[in-house]
C-alpha cells in the first residue's frame, strides 16, 4: 500500500514513523512532509490550491491519503478526493464545520443536546473568569481566559468579529480522539495535552507544548459516558443533518463535577497528542485505517500497555513571533537515549538542520509507568539545543499528582 500524508508537522511525521513499521506499507508521500518525514519517504511541495492534493494522491499512485492539519479539511480536501473516486481519511467540508466555525459548533451541541460550556452574547451575561474564543481557525492561539472586564476588552478586540463569548469550567481537560467510519466511532488512548506556554499553565495559550498517553486518564465508566453522551449523538447528528462524520473526531473535554462537557471539536488528530499515541500505539495502524476509509466496520484500536509522553521544543518569540534559523543540535544524542524526535518546524539547508517555526521538536518517549515516559522524553530532550529554546518543565506532571 502507498500512503500519502498531507501537512508537515510533528503529526505527520509521527503518522509516517507509524505507518512506515506496516508490513502493508511500501511507500510513504507526505505534501509538504519535512525533513524528519524525507528519512521514511518522499516529500512532495504542496500545491497551490487543495484541490491539487487530489492530483497528487493520483500522480503517485497513493491508495489512501491522511489529511494531518485542519486548514484543508475546513478548504474541502476531502470532497475533492471523493469526486474522483479516491480513499482518504478525513471529513468533507460540510462535516469540517465542527472545527472551522465555533459558532456552528455551539449551535450544533445545542440541536445535538451535547454538554458544554453555558455561552452568552454579551460579557454582562456571565461571571469572570470568561473564556473568549475566536470563530474560525486560530492555529489552537484563539482561545483567550479573561480573568476582568479589561482583558475581556482586549481579546474581543485582538480576536475579531463573530466570537463566542463562554463561561470558564471548572474541572480536569482530557482530548478524547476516535476515529469514524461515518456510522461507528472507535477511541484511542486518552491524552491530555498542555496548552498554555509556560508551567503552571501560565502565559498564552498556543498550539501545545507537550502531552502524555495514559489509559488511567480516564475510568472505564467514564469513557463509557463519553462516547455516550457526546460522541454517538454527533455522529448521529451530524448524518441526521446530511453530513456523515469520517475521519478522526477529536473532543476538547473538561471532566467537571456535572460529567464531561465539551469545550470544542476538532476534525482531525491532535498536536501534539498524536505524537504520544503514535509513539506507544503498539498494532498496525492499516487495519483501522482502510476499513474507516472504505466505511467498513473498524476493529478497536490496540491500546498500549506502556505510557508515553511528548516534550514540545518551540523557537524563541513563540507564540507571538517566533525565530528561526537556529541551528538545532543533539538529535541524534536524543534519540539514542531511547527517544523518537518529531521533527515540526524545522528545514534542511545542506547539512545543517535549523529552526523554520514556532514549535520546532517533538520529544517523544514512553515507559511502563508514566513517570518512567516522562524521565525518558526529558532526559532526551536535554541533549538537544538550538538557540532560545523553550519548552515546559511540568509535562505530564498533573497526571503524576492525580494518581
Amino acid at each position: 500500500m502507498r500512503i500519502l500524508i498531507i501537512g508537515s508537522g510533528g503529526r505527520e511525521h509521527a503518522l509516517a514513523w507509524r505507518l512506515s513499521q506496516s508490513p502493508a506499507v511500501s511507500e510513504i508521500f507526505a505534501s509538504p512532509g519535512n525533513p524528519g518525514i524525507a528519512e521514511l519517504g518522499t516529500c512532495i511541495p504542496a500545491p497551490a490550491e487543495v484541490a491539487g492534493y487530489a492530483e497528487i494522491a493520483t500522480r503517485f499512485g497513493a491508495d489512501l491519503t491522511i489529511v494531518g492539519p485542519e486548514a484543508p479539511l475546513v478548504a474541502g480536501v476531502v470532497d475533492h478526493f471523493r469526486a474522483r473516486g479516491l480513499k482518504v481519511i478525513g471529513p468533507t467540508q460540510s462535516a469540517a464545520r465542527l472545527e472551522g466555525s465555533k459558532r456552528f459548533a455551539k449551535e450544533f451541541f445545542r440541536r445535538a443536546g451535547i454538554p458544554t460550556a453555558r455561552s452568552a452574547s454579551s460579557v454582562s451575561e456571565l461571571s469572570f473568569p470568561i473564556v473568549v474564543k475566536a470563530d474560525g481557525l486560530a492555529a489552537g492561539k484563539g482561545v483567550v481566559i479573561a480573568q476582568n472586564q479589561k482583558e475581556a476588552e482586549d481579546a474581543i478586540a485582538r480576536l475579531g468579529p463573530g466570537l463566542v463569548l463562554e463561561e470558564f469550567l471548572e474541572g480536569e481537560e482530557v482530548s478524547f480522539i476516535g476515529l469514524s467510519n461515518g456510522r461507528e466511532l472507535v477511541p484511542f488512548t486518552p491524552t491530555q495535552d498542555h496548552k498554555r506556554l509556560r508551567d503552571d499553565d501560565e502565559g498564552p495559550n498556543t498550539g501545545g507544548m507537550g502531552a502524555y498517553a495514559d489509559r488511567r486518564i480516564l475510568t472505564p465508566a467514564q469513557t463509557g459516558e463519553i462516547m455516550d453522551r457526546i460522541m454517538l449523538p454527533t455522529l448521529a447528528q451530524m448524518a441526521k443533518e446530511g453530513s456523515p462524520f469520517t475521519g478522526f473526531l477529536y473532543a476538547g473535554l473538561m471532566m467537571t463535577a456535572e460529567g464531561p462537557k465539551v469545550l470544542e471539536f476538532n476534525v482531525r488528530l491532535g498536536d501534539p497528542e498524536t505524537q504520544a499515541l503514535m509513539y506507544s500505539y503498539p498494532g498496525d495502524l492499516v487495519e483501522i485505517l482502510e476499513p474507516a476509509a472504505n466505511g467498513e466496520r473498524m476493529p478497536a484500536p490496540a491500546q498500549p500497555a506502556s505510557c508515553s509522553t511528548c516534550i514540545v521544543l518551540a523557537s524563541a518569540g513563540y507564540p507571538d513571533q517566533p525565530q528561526t534559523g537556529d541551528l538545532i543540535q543533539g538529535l541524534d544524542e536524543a534519540e539514542a537515549a531511547g527517544a523518537v524526535v518529531f521533527q515540526a518546524g524545522t528545514q534542511q539547508i545542506g547539512e545543517r538542520l535549523v529552526t523554520n517555526g514556532g514549535r520546532v521538536l517533538g520529544v517523544t518517549a514512553g515507559g511502563e509507568t508514566l513517570q518512567q515516559a516522562i524521565d525518558a522524553a526529558y532526559a532526551a530532550a536535554h541533549r538537544i539545543h538550538f538557540d532560545g529554546m523553550q519548552y515546559r518543565t511540568d509535562i505530564g506532571r498533573k497526571g503524576l499528582r492525580r494518581w
